[in-house]
């Protein structure tokens, strides 16, 4: 039996410079995020099934004789890249609900990935995070067909607090941001995350942002250098620079797509900003699942006030990317 447990993300800044159409071309020569991993995660548990069948269990079950029979669209494809056919269990497991796609935290590329860690742990062999990250874009983008860009699966395969840069020849550079204890203690107690009460289905809102790339490049390079402003920031121990900087690029961001924002998101922000946010944004694609605000600590219990109709759930940064949690 095997077990992988791979965290979900949170991503402040650089979010569609992280899309192929963008780095491939970009005139600064690359794409650029910041991000960090979260202590809410995934779990992925395989085991050697008794006979030649393949169980996997998610939020519904499957019992079938071959690969190619798996509904489940990441599990199949983990599989055949693999190599394993048959014989074998796979259960999905996470701190957030199965039905959870689209909260905007990297559900989907966090279950690529453990998927993949734990069946190459199954079959003895050790990948390190690239190669999964690497496998956890074919699966999502090649395989599968999803437009999308590739910053969650480094993140998650990675963890911890990085920026992350896409050059144009493919490769992809994994750099730890460094700063003050305090400041770095400052930044992360600032920050409060709400749930909207939405999911949402975020291929729409991303075939479009893909499909209008090159219309806004002058916009996603802007976002390229607000990335690197924001890290050298916390190297000069200003992180308020976050909060102004994330309500500058939010209304950026919902220049890229219809259905980023709606009313009931636009008023949500309004009203953390009324009680004190300097900034913040819907995590992910938009349209629904975590709102992530930048509130200063002497107004934060205002702030949870004026949103007291959304849940406020505590997150808080992890160090660890996926990895495996028990191998027997």
């Amino acid at each position: 039996m095997v077990i992988s447990k791979t965290p979900l993300r949170a991503s402040f800044f650089g979010g569609g410079t992280d899309f192929a159409p963008y780095w491939e071309n970009s005139k600064i020569g690359y794409g650029t995020v910041v991000s960090t991993s979260i202590d809410m995660n995934v779990y992925i548990t395989v085991n050697k099934k008794f006979d030649d069948l393949i169980r996997v269990v998610y939020a519904e079950g499957e019992l079938v004789e071959n690969v190619e029979q798996v509904k489940h669209n990441i599990i199949r494809e983990a599989m055949k890249i693999v190599g394993i056919k048959n014989g074998i269990e796979i259960i999905y497991m996470a701190d957030i609900p199965l039905s959870g796609a689209g909260i905007g935290l990297a559900s989907s590329s966090a279950l690529a990935v453990g998927v993949l860690n734990a069946l190459h742990a199954y079959k003895g062999e050790y990948v390190t995070p690239e190669q999964l990250a690497r496998e956890a874009c074919d699966i999502e983008i090649n395989k599968l067909g999803q437009r999308i860009g590739i910053q969650d699966q480094f993140a998650v395969a990675n963890g911890g607090f990085n920026q992350y840069k896409f050059f144009s020849d493919g490769t992809v550079s994994v750099t730890p941001v460094w700063c003050e204890k305090n400041t770095f203690e400052t930044l992360k107690s600032n920050l409060m995350f709400f749930f909207t009460g939405n999911t949402r289905d975020s291929r729409k809102i991303l075939s479009e942002q893909t499909d209008t790339i090159q219309d806004k490049t002058a916009m996603l390079d802007d976002l390229v250098l607000t990335t690197n402003k924001a890290v050298e920031a916390l190297h000069d121990n200003n992180p308020d620079f976050w909060g102004r900087e994330l309500d500058r690029t939010w209304e950026i961001k919902k220049q890229f797509a219809g259905g980023v924002s709606n009313p009931m998101i636009d008023d949500m922000y309004t009203k953390a900003k009324e009680a004190g946010a300097l900034g913040g944004k819907i995590l992910g694609a938009g349209g629904g699942g975590f709102m992530m605000l930048y509130v200063p600590k002497d107004k934060r219990a205002a702030v949870k006030t004026a949103l007291s109709h959304y849940r406020c759930v505590d997150v808080a940064f992890s160090g660890e990317g996926s990895r495996i949690i028990f191998a027997h």
